[in-house]
């Protein structure tokens, strides 16, 4: 009787976490959809080699996102939750490298052949948004994390962050170019986001997924 009395409201609180994260993903899943769209649009129309790498990376946070729902799901199951986790990131890593080196190779090319990409308003807008919502998303969803000693989903939550800092770097290039003229800040701001995304690719093919059961 008492240990049922003392357990219950921790599956309780655990069980409101649950949704609360689930909820959380879902809105960033619905918002990283719309902007990867929206950067890339604006960014091939432009010629902007920063959009385009921050509409991909968009693209690669939303199965980030795919990963930690199924995380949350199956919270109960350790052994199986660890190993598609592990699996999951690995590919998710792949992306990241794969998009770091397209991103060196076109910023790398529109420098050299002095490519000037057109201002973009569009560009502007969605990556002055980033910069709001991003963090917003990344504090809450760390907090669920914390809630349930979970480090694989404040991993998570990392790359949610990661995605602000993107959004800072890549609409310095943008404001720069549509307002200065200065056409080889958008290229250049491309390249200082490479390191970040490699980073990224790198922890992600290590594949380690820690929760509050240890890594697998």
């Amino acid at each position: 009787m008492d240990d049922s009395v003392t357990s219950a409201p921790d599956t309780a609180a655990r069980a409101s976490l649950i949704r609360r994260g689930l909820r959380l993903n879902y809105l960033t899943i619905g918002y990283n959809a719309l902007e990867a769209a929206a950067a890339l649009a604006a960014g091939i129309l432009a010629g902007s080699v920063a959009l385009v790498g921050f509409g991909f990376d968009s693209v690669i946070e939303v199965s980030a996102s795919l990963a930690a729902q199924w995380r949350l799901r199956v919270d109960s199951e350790v052994r199986h939750r660890q190993r598609v986790e592990v699996t999951a990131r690995r590919l998710v890593g792949a992306c990241f490298l794969a998009l770091a080196a397209y991103v060196t190779f076109d910023s790398m090319k529109s420098l050299v052949l002095r490519e000037t990409p057109a201002p973009s308003p569009l560009g502007v807008v969605v990556l002055a948004l980033s910069v709001v919502v991003m963090p917003l998303l990344a504090r809450a969803k760390r907090r669920v994390a914390r809630g349930l000693g979970s480090r694989a989903l404040e991993s998570e939550a990392a790359q949610t962050s990661l995605c602000a800092y993107l959004s800072v770097i890549a609409l310095a290039g943008v404001a720069l170019n549509a307002a200065a003229g200065w056409w080889w800040a958008d290229p250049a701001a491309a390249i200082v986001m490479v390191p970040i995304i490699a980073k990224e690719g790198v922890e992600g093919l290590r594949g380690k997924a820690c929760d509050d059961d240890g890594c697998a």
